[in-house]
C-alpha cells in the first residue's frame, strides 16, 4: 500500500467514525505527526477526500471536515436505492468462488457481531465494500463507496436513536445469502429494502 493510500484510508476512517467531527479543522501539522504520515501523501489524501465531499478546502483558511447536512440524506438515499440494488445483482451474477468464500466468512461475522456502535458500523462497512468489489466494476465500486461513506457519517450521528439495529444486522445476513447463492433478483430486492429501511429509520430519528 502506498503512503498516499494509507494516508487517505486513515483520514477517511477518522472522518467516518466522527473522531474528526463535522466542521473540525484538518490540521496538517498535528495529524501528520500523530499519524506518522508525510506531508505530500497527506495533502494528496486531503484532495481526494475533497473530491468525495468529506473535506472542504478554503483558500487562506485551511481544510475542514464537511458539515453533515441532514437534508441531503434523502438525496443520498435516492441514489443509493438505485445503485445498491444494481450492485447486489451484479455481485450475485459475477462473484467468483473466492469472493463467495469471503462473503460466507462475513455472514458468520455478522451473526456474532455485538450490538454496539463501533463493531456494527465496522461490519456494515466491510459487508458493503466487499459486495461492491464483487461487482467487478471499478466505476460502480468507486461511486457507491463515495455515497456509502456519506451515509455512514449520518448513521454515526444518529446511531444511539435508532431502535432496530438488530434488524439492520439481520438484513446483512439475508443479502449475503442471496449473493452467495447467486440469486440476483433476491439480492437486488434485499439491497433496495435495506436502503429503504435505513432511510426511514433516520427520518424517524431526526
Amino acid at each position: 500500500m502506498s503512503q498516499a493510500e494509507r494516508a487517505y484510508l486513515t483520514l477517511r476512517d477518522l472522518i467516518l467514525s466522527l473522531r474528526l467531527a463535522p466542521g473540525s479543522p484538518v490540521q496538517e501539522g498535528q495529524l501528520t505527526r500523530e499519524l506518522s504520515i508525510g506531508r505530500t501523501p497527506f495533502r494528496e489524501a486531503v484532495k481526494r477526500l475533497q473530491a468525495e465531499s468529506l473535506v472542504a478546502i478554503y483558500p487562506r483558511r485551511g481544510s475542514f471536515v464537511t458539515e453533515v447536512n441532514i437534508t441531503d440524506h434523502a438525496l443520498i438515499a435516492d441514489v443509493r436505492r438505485r445503485l445498491e440494488g444494481h450492485a447486489a445483482r451484479r455481485a450475485a451474477e459475477r462473484a467468483t468462488e473466492s469472493d463467495r468464500a469471503e462473503l460466507a466468512e462475513l455472514r458468520e461475522l455478522v451473526a456474532s457481531t455485538p450490538r454496539d456502535p463501533a463493531p456494527i458500523m465496522d461490519v456494515d462497512a466491510r459487508v458493503h465494500r466487499a459486495l461492491y468489489r464483487c461487482t467487478h466494476n471499478e466505476y460502480l465500486e468507486t461511486t457507491l463507496g463515495q455515497y456509502y461513506n456519506l451515509a455512514l457519517r449520518i448513521w454515526g450521528l444518529f446511531f444511539d436513536r435508532l431502535p432496530d439495529v438488530a434488524d439492520h444486522v439481520g438484513e446483512h445476513a439475508e443479502l449475503l445469502e442471496a449473493v452467495i447463492a447467486g440469486d440476483a433478483d433476491r439480492a437486488d430486492r434485499t439491497a433496495v429494502s435495506h436502503v429503504d429501511h435505513f432511510e426511514q429509520a433516520i427520518r424517524q430519528a431526526i
